[in-house]
């Protein structure tokens, strides 16, 4: 894609710190809802749960299935007694990750950190990190466990973002619950799918009622998600890579959706990245499988399949904030300033930002 007028700059806005969500809502679906009207720009102020004014029989939700996993580790040097955190990015085999690990200076290939439990208690658990890559991340190959994504539960603690503060770890027992969608199935995410987490039982089971049909992709999310572009042309910004699965049944039924006129509902910009990927990769169409995607959308893009979007409010300069950018006016650049109004106006009424904070509908 040709570089563009916009740069990063361009994406750029203010947030009281005070409106950075630090606990979810107390029922899922309670969540405020301030719904986009794309063609208008025109705004309406609801609660999640009244998404169901919004959607009509055969619409299609498509929602990301993945599952957060207890990422956040914490070990002793095996030689000296230093502490350090570990925070698993991606399972290459079974025990063996890439992590980043603090503090990274001291974790030099060869060191043994000695895995803790979520208690604090020593286990028989090591990892030895192998190689250090470009981005700073450690390659760790662990011992004492036949799989390590097996012992996570008791081991790890749940990889809240940095702007969600604890005061001590695990201070939080709620979040184990609550940073986790309810429909979460495919392990793997170290930031949950955060759209995902406005849904509860009730909400799906009025949905399915009124003839909104569901089915679901999967999109492991990793910290690339929360951070900033820091190339000002966007063209060279180096997107972050993630892994992704769409089966069979998900990609006949929305084939099946666009051929018959009716609309494809994104839950979060993780299953628009999947639906958009792979339709770009084949006209239009879904087609099953997995792989992995780069895929950056920002004004203006073409969107292949996808036609209303439900997510939450992103970091300024984020690849995320300049996806919605782009899907609030598609094929063109002016979404940009539709969404910073829209912010803007979020921003007035306190609403609340972020993973644990309050959705946007776009429709």
């Amino acid at each position: 894609m040709p570089s563009l007028a916009l740069c990063t700059a361009h994406f750029d806005y203010v947030l009281p710190d005070d409106l950075i969500a630090q606990t979810p809502a107390p029922k899922r679906e309670a969540a405020r809802m301030l719904v986009l009207e794309r063609a208008t720009g025109q705004t309406e102020h609801k609660r999640v749960f009244g998404l169901v004014d919004y959607l009509k029989a055969g619409d299609v939700l498509v929602l990301n299935n993945s599952r957060v996993i207890p990422a956040r580790l914490r070990a002793i040097n095996a030689r000296s007694g230093g502490r350090f955190e570990i925070l698993l990015l991606e399972e290459n085999e079974t025990n063996n990750w890439w992590a980043m690990v603090r503090p990274g200076r001291r974790a030099r290939p060869g060191c043994r950190l000695l895995v803790q439990d979520a208690r604090g208690d020593a286990t028989q658990i090591e990892a030895t990190v192998l190689a250090t890559n470009d981005e700073g991340h450690r390659r760790l190959r662990f011992s004492g466990t036949t799989n390590l994504v097996q012992d996570l539960e008791k081991l790890g603690e749940v990889p809240l973002p940095p702007y969600i503060r604890r005061s001590a770890p695990n201070s939080m027992t709620r979040d184990r619950e609550r940073y986790q969608t309810i429909f979460a199935q495919q392990p793997g995410s170290v930031a949950a799918p955060t759209a995902g987490l406005h849904f509860s039982e009730a909400l799906l089971q009025n949905l399915r009622s009124q003839g909104v049909q569901m089915c679901f992709v999967t999109l492991h999310v990793g910290l690339g998600t929360f951070a900033p572009v820091k190339t000002e042309d966007l063209a060279h910004h180096v997107m972050h890579e993630e892994s992704y699965c769409v089966d069979e049944t998900t990609a006949a039924l929305l084939n099946q959706a666009r051929n018959t006129g009716r609309r494809i509902v994104a839950v979060g910009t993780t299953t628009l990245r999947v639906l958009e990927s792979v339709a770009a990769e084949h006209r239009g169409r879904l087609i099953a499988g997995s792989g992995r995607t780069r895929i950056f959308i920002y004004p203006p893009y073409d969107f292949k399949i996808v036609d209303a979007l439900l997510t939450n409010f992103h970091l300024p300069r984020s690849t995320l904030l300049m996806l919605v950018s782009a899907f609030a006016a598609p094929r063109a650049t002016r979404g940009r300033e539709m969404i910073l109004a829209t912010y803007n106006e979020a921003i007035r009424r306190r609403y609340r930002f972020y993973s644990y904070g309050d959705a946007m509908l776009l429709i």
